[in-house]
C-alpha cells in the first residue's frame, strides 16, 4: 500500500512542495541540528499527495473550486459564506482508508519509541508545488493535546478543513496564490508538556527596527497559543549576539517582566485545553533562568546561521523533564524584507493632548482617526478605512480587518503577538498590551496614537498635529567633524543605530533612573530604615524579585546602558554619570529622606560634588558597579564615562580616586574618562583638567548660564540666554584651543549647531572634534557641518591664492 507520510528524519528543506514549509523546516532541524544540541520533538508529516487523494475520494475538488469561483475578489463581501460552504463539505467527506493506514503506521512508530501515553500536537502546513517559498504562516489551525489514534484522525480531518478558513482564503488572494494549486500537509509532533512549564517565541533580530545583533526571547507560563495569539503580555529578554559568540559572561542586555495574565493548560477531563488566570506570585517572577534564556538564544543563532536569514522561532519547555525544545521555525519576513534601511522617517508630535492610555508602541509612527471598538472579526463591517481599531486581542481571523485600519490598539499582547506582527507587516502604528484601551477609549472618539518615542506608545484625545520627515542618508556626505547623538532612552537605541553617526556623544542616565528604576538609590541602600511607609511599600512592589534592593538599581542601570552600548558597538558611547539636581532626586521614590532643601539647586548639590559626599557616596558606588558590569561582565568596552559639573581640580582628583577604588581605574581595560566642560573654571583651567581626563564635552546650556549669569529656566530672561553671545563663544573657543594644546578630544552637546548654521560654522572653524545632536536634529546638524566644512575649505583656498 502506498505510504502517505514521511518521518522527520526523512524530511529536509527540499521537501517543501511535499510537506509544506513548516514541516520541511521541522524535518531539516531534526535531521541536521540535533547534533549541535538543538532539541526538536520527533514526529512525521502527511504528504501533499495525501491531500489530493482526500479531495479525489471525497469528490471535493470541483465543488471547492466552484465555490472559490463565486468569491467576490474585490470587496470579499461573500468570503464568510464561501469559506463556510467549503469547510462544511470537507467535514462531511469520509476520511480515506489509505491515509488512515499511513497515519496509523506513523503513530505506532511514535508509540513504540515513546510509550502509549503520548500526546500530540497536530499542525497544518500549507504548500504549493510552484510556490516553494510560501510559508502561509498562521493561516491554518493547530490542535494540541491530541491523544489516541481516533483523536488523531479527527484532528487531521479538521486540519484539511482549515485550509479554507476565511483568513486563509483571503491570504492567498492577497498574495496572488492560485487557490487550485495549494495543498496541505499535516505535521504530527510529540507534544511538549509546556502546560506544566512554559513556552515562547524568539526572533533573531529586533522585530520592530530590524536591528540584527540581538535575539529577542519572549516567554509565558503554559502552552504557547497565548503568546502567539497575543492573549498575554510576556516576559522579554534581549540577548546580544556578539557576546554569545565571544562567550562574554553576561550576554543578556535587557529584561522586561511581563504580566503573563493567563496560563493555558491541558483539560484534565479529556482532550483540549483550558485558559486559566495565572497566580499572582507567578506573574511577578521571570519565567526563565538566565541560563535558559542564553541556551534559547544560542539555539536561535544556530538556526539562523543554518538557514542564512533572520528567523521567527517557537519554543516550549517540558515540565516533566525540564528540557527545552524548538517546536517551529520560519523565516522572519517583515524587517528582513526591507531593502533600504538608509531612509530615515522621523515623526514628531507638535502638540500634546490629554493622555488616555499607553502600552507597548510599535512602528515608530504617529497616526490619528476615529476609534472603533470591535470585539470580534464578525463585526468587521463596523471598521471604516482610516479608523483606528480598538480590541482586546487579535488572532489570524482578524487579518482581513487589520489591513484596513489606520492604527491598532489592543488590551493584551506583547511585541511577538499576532497584532504586533500584522501591524509591522502592513506598516501600521500600533499599541499593544494597554490592559484597558477598550474601557478607557470611547467608540467613535477622535484619537491620536504616537509610537514615535521608543517602545512606549501613547493614546491621546483628539486629532493632534505632527510632523513627518523622510531623509535618504545615502545622499548625506560624511563630514570630518564627527556627528554624534545625545541619547537618554534605551528603547530608541536600536532604531537610532541606523543613523549616520560616530556614536553617542552624551548618554544621559537620568532617563533610565527616572523611568526604569524610579527609586532613589539611597532608599534602596537603606531600605530597612526608611521612615516613609508608602515609599517602602512601593519599593517592595518594584523590587520584590531582588533580595538585595541595591542590586535592582545596579542591574536596571546596567541594562539601560548596555542596550545603548550594544546598539552602537564598536562606536563610542560616552555615558554621563547622574546629574539630577537635589530637587529632582527628591522626586524619586524614597528620595525626600535623603535630599537637602536648596534655594538654588541649579548651582547646588549636583554633579561631581555629590559623588564623594557622605550623603550620596554609597549611591555613586552603585553607579560605578553598573558601569563596571557593562564594561567587564557584558563586554562593552566602547563605553566611556563622563563626569558632570566638576568644579575644581581637587574635585576631579577626588572623584577619579574614588572611581578607582570602585574598580573603574582610568586606562585600565582601556577605560577613558571625560569631563563635561560647563563651568567657566573648566575653561580657564582646561590644560590642568586635561591631566585628569581623556576628553572634554562642552555642555553649552550650563556654560551659557554660568557665563552670562542667567538662570536657563527663567522665562523672564529667556531673551538674554543665548549660546551665540560673544562671551559664550569666546569661552568655547578658549577651551577648544586648550584641548588642542594638550591633545585632548573635545566635542559639544547642544541644539545650537543644528538650529544655527553660523554656530556650526564657528565650531568647525575652531576645530572641534565632534558635535552631538538630539536625534530629531541630527540630519540638519550634519547638513550644517558639511556647509561649514565646505566654507572652511573655500576660504582656505581663497586665502592661499592671495
Amino acid at each position: 500500500m502506498k505510504n502517505y507520510i514521511k518521518h522527520f528524519n526523512e524530511i529536509d528543506i527540499n521537501d517543501v512542495p511535499e510537506v509544506g514549509g513548516k514541516n520541511a523546516s521541522l524535518g531539516e532541524m531534526y535531521q541536521k541540528l540535533t547534533l549541535t544540541g538543538v532539541q526538536v520533538p520527533d514526529g512525521f508529516a502527511t504528504t501533499s499527495e495525501a491531500y489530493w487523494l482526500f479531495l479525489k475520494e471525497g469528490q471535493l475538488k470541483e465543488s471547492i473550486f466552484a465555490e472559490i469561483a463565486k468569491l467576490d475578489k474585490k470587496d470579499f463581501s461573500n468570503l464568510r459564506e464561501v469559506g463556510s460552504a467549503i469547510r462544511t463539505s470537507i467535514a462531511k467527506a469520509d476520511f480515506p482508508q489509505a491515509i488512515k493506514s499511513s497515519l496509523e503506521k506513523g503513530y505506532n512508530v511514535l508509540v513504540k519509541k515513546y510509550g502509549n501515553q503520548i500526546s500530540l500536537a497536530v499542525r497544518s502546513s500549507a504548500t504549493a508545488e510552484d510556490l516553494p517559498n510560501a510559508s502561509f504562516a498562521g493561516q491554518q489551525e493547530t490542535y494540541l493535546n491530541v491523544k489516541g489514534f481516533d483523536e488523531l484522525i479527527a484532528a487531521c480531518h479538521k486540519c484539511y478543513a482549515s485550509l479554507f478558513t476565511d483568513r486563509a482564503i483571503k491570504y492567498r488572494e492577497d498574495n496572488h496564490f492560485d487557490q487550485t494549486k495549494v495543498a496541505l500537509s499535516i505535521g504530527v509532533q510529540l507534544m511538549v508538556r509546556s502546560d506544566l512549564a512554559c513556552s515562547g517565541v524568539n526572533f533573531t533580530l529586533d522585530p520592530d527596527t530590524g536591528f540584527d545583533k540581538v535575539v529577542l526571547v519572549s516567554s509565558i507560563w503554559g502552552l504557547g497559543e497565548n503568546i502567539v495569539q497575543g492573549s498575554v503580555n510576556p516576559d522579554e529578554y534581549f540577548v546580544y549576539k556578539p557576546s554569545l559568540k565571544n562567550s562574554i559572561r553576561q550576554p543578556i542586555i535587557s529584561r522586561k517582566l511581563g504580566s503573563k495574565e493567563k496560563t493555558m493548560i491541558y483539560d484534565s477531563s479529556g482532550s483540549g485545553t483550558l485558559n486559566l488566570d495565572t497566580k499572582i506570585e507567578k506573574q511577578e517572577i521571570f519565567v526563565l533562568t538566565d541560563a535558559e534564556v542564553i541556551k534559547l538564544a544560542q539555539w536561535s543563532m544556530i538556526i539562523e546561521e543554518h538557514y542564512g536569514r533572520p528567523m521567527d522561532i517557537e519554543w516550549a519547555k517540558d515540565g516533566l523533564t525540564n528540557e527545552l525544545f524548538i517546536v517551529q521555525a520560519r523565516p522572519e519576513t517583515v524587517q528582513s524584507a526591507k531593502k533600504d534601511k538608509l531612509k530615515i522617517s522621523t515623526y514628531t508630535l507638535l502638540e500634546k493632548g490629554k493622555e488616555i492610555t499607553r502600552g507597548m508602541g510599535l512602528g515608530n509612527k504617529i497616526s490619528a482617526g476615529k476609534a472603533r471598538i470591535i470585539h470580534s472579526p464578525l463585526e468587521s463591517d463596523k471598521l471604516q478605512p482610516g479608523e483606528i481599531l480598538i480590541t482586546e486581542k487579535t488572532d489570524p481571523d482578524w487579518d482581513p480587518i487589520l489591513k484596513k485600519a489606520a492604527g491598532i490598539i489592543t488590551d493584551q499582547g506583547g511585541r511577538t503577538s499576532h497584532a504586533a506582527i500584522v501591524a509591522r507587516e502592513v506598516g501600521a502604528a500600533a499599541i499593544v498590551g494597554t490592559l484597558n484601551a477598550t474601557k478607557t477609549i470611547k467608540d467613535g472618539q477622535d484619537i491620536t496614537i504616537s509610537c514615535a518615542d521608543g517602545d512606549t506608545g501613547v493614546v491621546y484625545e483628539g486629532i493632534l498635529k505632527w510632523d513627518e520627515k523622510v531623509v535618504d542618508t545615502k545622499s548625506l556626505k560624511k563630514p570630518a567633524t564627527q556627528p554624534m547623538l545625545i541619547l537618554a532612552d534605551p528603547e530608541q537605541a536600536f532604531k537610532l543605530s541606523f543613523y549616520p553617526t560616530a556614536g553617542v556623544g552624551l548618554m544621559r542616565l537620568e532617563f533610565v533612573i527616572n523611568n526604569s528604576i524610579q527609586i532613589h538609590p539611597m532608599a534602596l541602600k537603606h531600605f530597612d530604615n526608611l521612615k516613609d511607609a508608602s515609599a517602602k511599600t512601593l519599593i517592595e512592589k518594584l523590587t520584590h524579585h531582588y533580595p538585595d534592593k541595591a542590586d535592582y538599581f545596579v542591574h536596571k542601570l546596567a541594562e539601560g546602558i548596555a542596550t545603548i552600548a550594544a546598539a552602537f558597538y564598536p562606536k563610542d558611547v560616552i555615558v554621563r554619570t547622574s546629574d539630577f539636581k537635589s530637587n529632582e532626586y527628591a522626586n524619586l521614590i524614597g528620595g525626600k529622606e535623603f535630599e537637602p532643601l536648596e534655594s538654588n539647586p541649579m548651582i547646588g548639590f549636583r554633579g561631581a560634588s555629590r559623588y564623594y559626599h557622605p550623603k550620596y557616596q554609597e549611591a555613586f558606588e552603585l553607579e560605578c558597579k553598573a558601569m563596571k558590569m557593562v564594561r567587564e561582565d557584558m563586554g562593552f568596552n566602547n563605553v566611556k564615562i563622563m563626569i558632570p559639573f566638576c568644579r575644581t581640580l581637587k574635585e576631579a582628583e577626588k572623584v577619579i580616586d574614588l572611581m578607582a577604588d570602585y574598580g573603574l581605574k582610568r586606562a585600565e581595560n582601556g577605560l577613558q574618562l571625560y569631563m563635561m566642560t560647563e563651568i567657566p573654571n573648566n575653561v580657564i583651567l582646561a590644560e590642568e583638567f586635561a591631566h585628569f581626563f581623556d576628553g572634554f564635552s562642552i555642555g553649552s546650556n550650563d556654560l551659557t548660564q554660568l557665563t552670562l549669569g542667567v538662570d536657563r529656566d527663567s522665562e523672564l530672561l529667556s531673551d538674554i540666554f543665548d549660546a551665540n553671545d560673544p562671551g559664550v563663544k569666546k569661552m568655547i573657543a578658549m577651551v577648544i584651543a586648550s584641548a588642542h594644546k594638550t591633545n585632548t578630544k573635545i566635542g559639544l552637546c547642544g541644539q545650537a549647531p543644528s538650529d544655527y548654521p553660523e554656530f556650526a560654522q564657528f565650531l568647525v572653524e575652531k576645530g572641534i572634534n565632534s558635535i552631538s545632536f538630539n536625534p530629531d536634529a541630527l540630519i540638519d546638524g550634519i547638513k550644517n557641518i558639511n556647509m561649514a566644512e565646505q566654507s572652511k575649505i573655500s576660504f582656505g583656498m581663497a586665502e592661499s591664492s592671495n
